[in-house]
């Protein structure tokens, strides 16, 4: 008997066997029918009924009753409505955020789960909205705001932007040669020992084998451990030097706020430096919490009971890893120091509140703040 088949754009797509067959049942049905094939689908009209398809079956879902579940939720859907709303919307929320601005500089609050570059998949980034946001903050003459650094996609915090082209690479400058002072919060699963130090171990980025072939960051340790004794090994020459200092703020058995300062700045550092040199992962850090897959994070029963999770919803928890403080030096035609700190996200103080760890005195984090963590 014949295989079944299918025309969609010009393509045939043909099942064979029991499994092919029955994934071709699954697809052919919405899209096969007669009245479809009056009309031929594209491409762009296919995904477009696909995630209609998907929305609806989010939208069956019953709702969870916990609370704790309910907010990692809306932090999901949050995350997904920020790749569909207007570049005007998103410009608008960004402007709203902002921390510093001067005739040179705009430091914005760089929101979670936005990315800042384009990319596959990536519908909407802040690199598409710095024309509508130089306009908004300058009038419609007004020429694109740039970029100076970069931020991962789950990353909060401080960014700095630039209004001229020749400052953001004075800005990128200071950046590469170490000028530009940063410091890190984050929540790690497990706590750091000592609880103060350095992490020096250069990163390479290696291909990791498995069911899931894919490439991470790691660590490249010049020293190994051989009959008892530390024995140094030749660097490889694809390694990177990194460097990390941190100091735990605050810590309960299971759990800890960290603050991080970056001396150099490699890719995913502060993420592979905790999870692989310290074995403390960033609390939401689904790619780097294990080496072999990937996979959610898998969490205390601790800190899974005073989150109010079960491990099945690990994985929308976010990355708690936040971009807490920038000094940048004089520039331009400011002659001092710039100071510039950013506020906890509201899930990230949630999260502190609920694991018990305690927010450092209000004389490093400022009055107004100290009280809105408690409000948390």
């Amino acid at each position: 008997m014949a295989a079944p088949s299918c025309t969609v754009s010009g393509a045939w797509v043909r099942g064979t066997g029991p499994r092919l067959g029955s994934l071709f049942t699954l697809v052919s049905k919405p899209f096969c029918s007669t009245a479809a094939a009056t009309r031929p689908l594209n491409a762009q009209r296919l995904a477009e009924r696909l995630r209609a398809q998907k929305r609806e079956q989010e939208k069956k879902k019953p709702e969870p009753t916990n609370r704790i579940q309910r907010r990692v939720q809306e932090l999901v859907r949050f995350t997904r409505q920020l790749q569909r709303v207007h570049p005007n919307v998103l410009a608008k929320a960004l402007s709203r955020g902002i921390l510093h601005q001067d005739e040179d500089l705009v430091v914005i609050n760089k929101p979670y789960g936005l990315p800042v570059h384009g990319g596959p998949g990536v519908q909407l980034c802040i690199s598409d909205v710095l024309p509508i946001l130089a306009k908004m903050l300058h009038g419609h003459k007004a020429e694109p705001l740039h970029l100076c650094h970069r931020l991962d996609k789950e990353t909060t915090g401080v960014m700095v932007l630039a209004w001229e082209k020749d400052v953001a690479h004075q800005v990128q400058e200071l950046f590469r040669t170490r000028q530009v002072a940063k410091k890190y919060w984050a929540i790690t699963v497990h706590v750091p020992v000592p609880s103060a130090g350095v992490v020096d171990i250069p990163i390479i980025e290696k291909e990791v084998q498995g069911q899931q072939q894919h490439h991470k960051m790691t660590v490249s340790p010049s020293y190994r451990m051989n009959s008892g004794k530390m024995v140094k090994v030749r660097t490889n020459r694809n390694a990177h030097i990194a460097m990390t200092q941190y100091q735990v703020l605050s810590s309960t058995l299971s759990s800890a706020l960290v603050e991080l300062q970056p001396v150099t700045g490699v890719k995913h550092q502060l993420r592979v430096h905790l999870s692989f040199g310290l074995d403390c992962p960033v609390l939401g850090d689904h790619k780097y919490s294990d080496w072999n897959r990937l996979a959610p994070q898998k969490l205390p029963v601790g800190i899974l009971k005073k989150l109010g999770l079960e491990q099945s919803k690990a994985r929308h928890i976010p990355l708690h890893l936040h971009a807490r403080q920038l000094m940048l030096p004089a520039l331009g035609s400011r002659k001092e120091e710039l100071h510039l700190v950013c506020r906890l996200p509201h899930f990230f103080a949630r999260s502190l509140r609920r694991l018990g760890l305690e927010i450092p005195n209000q004389d490093q984090i400022g009055d107004n703040e100290a009280r809105h963590l408690r409000a948390q």
